[in-house]
């Protein structure tokens, strides 16, 4: 695999974990959002991830039997079916005629789970690009 390739690969793998951070930091800052543009609770938004090949010339590029490089993207954003937190809190605009809110389904631990781990992936394709600046720095040097 060459350097530019090696470079999509990690480019991709950085725009998905970006959408992931960004739907996380979302879900957070709606967590107690009671009423969306549909009148409804706001429905936590998780990535769908697919691995998506490379054209037909890198896979062909390698050793026979060897797979094709793959990069990732974000196939599509679906809402979270899981039904949301019900609290009496009769007081609140929004409460049904028994004084229930029915509160978003957005679980804050498990939002920050998913931060933390877009974080790090992030952080890990981040790297990958800086070693693959350094190697073909390296690699300009000795050719020099």
């Amino acid at each position: 695999m060459d350097f530019l390739s090696a470079l999509r690969i990690s480019a991709s793998g950085l725009a998905a974990e970006r959408t992931r951070v960004n739907l996380a930091a979302s879900n957070l800052a709606n967590a107690e959002s009671t009423r969306g543009p549909d009148g409804q609770p706001y429905r936590r938004l998780d990535p769908v991830l697919e691995a998506v090949p490379f054209g037909a010339e890198l896979s062909q590029a390698g050793e026979p039997g060897e797979a094709a490089p793959l990069g990732v993207r974000v196939a599509r954003v679906q809402q979270d079916a899981g039904p949301g937190k019900r609290v009496f809190s009769p007081s609140h605009p929004d409460a049904d005629a028994q004084g229930y809110v029915t509160l978003p389904n957005v679980n804050p631990v498990h939002e920050v789970v998913n931060l933390l781990s877009a974080s790090r992936a992030y952080d890990a394709n981040a790297a990958a690009v800086d070693t693959l600046k350094t190697m073909a720095q390296r690699a300009l040097d000795i050719a020099r």
